[in-house]
C-alpha cells in the first residue's frame, strides 16, 4: 500500500502486509491491504453484535464499493 487512505470509521489495522481473505459463504478468496482487512473485520464483526449498527455496515459496504470493487464483489456482494 503506497498511501494511506482515509478509512470509514475507527478500527486497528494490525497488519503491515496484504492478506488473504476468505468469503465464509462462497469459499471465495481475495488478498487485500491492511487498511481493507481491518474495514472488512468490523463490517463481519458486526454480524455478531446484539445491536447492529447498520449505518457503520453501510460505510464499509460503500468505502469497498469505492476502493476495492474487486475484493467487494468477492467478499461483500
Amino acid at each position: 500500500m503506497t498511501k494511506k487512505r482515509k478509512l470509514p470509521f475507527e478500527c486497528i489495522v494490525c497488519d503491515e502486509e496484504p492478506q488473504k481473505v476468505k468469503n465464509p459463504f462462497s469459499g471465495e478468496s481475495v488478498t487485500i491491504p491492511p487498511d481493507a482487512v481491518a474495514v472488512y473485520d468490523v463490517i463481519m464483526g458486526e454480524q455478531f453484535v446484539k445491536n447492529t449498527d447498520w449505518t457503520r455496515v453501510r460505510k464499509g459496504i460503500d468505502w469497498f464499493i469505492k476502493h476495492e470493487p474487486e475484493a467487494y464483489g468477492v467478499l461483500l456482494d
